[in-house]
């Protein structure tokens, strides 16, 4: 079981995410926005961290650059969850610190499958 922190401002998504990922037996906190993910990383030191880009207070490539700029937070990989799809945004994920950038709409199988191969990739296997 890991540990997964998601920030998504929409309630129906992000309840979505976290019910998915818990009935996979990971442990989920979900906050609202950018900024309350960066404080929440800082206290909990999950092991994933999932981003919408598009959130109120501070957005998803401001909160993983914040992540990464980090010395305590620095090595928690992020992972982005966007409707935003042009290379563009794709391109701004992974030079603010990504590990990966998943696309929405996803299946939940979909979804779980990946977050368990990124898991495995940056823990190497630990924990799993």
């Amino acid at each position: 079981m890991a540990k997964i922190l998601i920030a998504e401002d929409e309630q129906d998504i992000r309840d979505l995410v976290a019910f998915t990922l818990r009935y996979a037996g990971h442990e989920v906190v979900a906050v609202g926005d950018g900024a309350e993910a960066v404080e929440k990383a800082r206290v909990m030191h999950p092991d994933l961290v999932l981003l919408d880009v598009r959130m109120p207070r501070m957005n998803g490539y401001d909160a993983c650059r914040s992540i990464k700029s980090d010395p305590q937070t620095q090595d928690i990989p992020v992972v982005f969850l966007s409707a935003k799809g042009q290379e563009s945004e794709i391109e701004t994920g992974f030079s603010a610190g990504a590990l990966d950038y998943l696309l929405k709409p996803f299946a939940p199988d979909d979804l779980n499958r990946r977050v368990n191969e990124l898991l495995e990739q940056s823990m190497g296997g630990r924990n799993q």
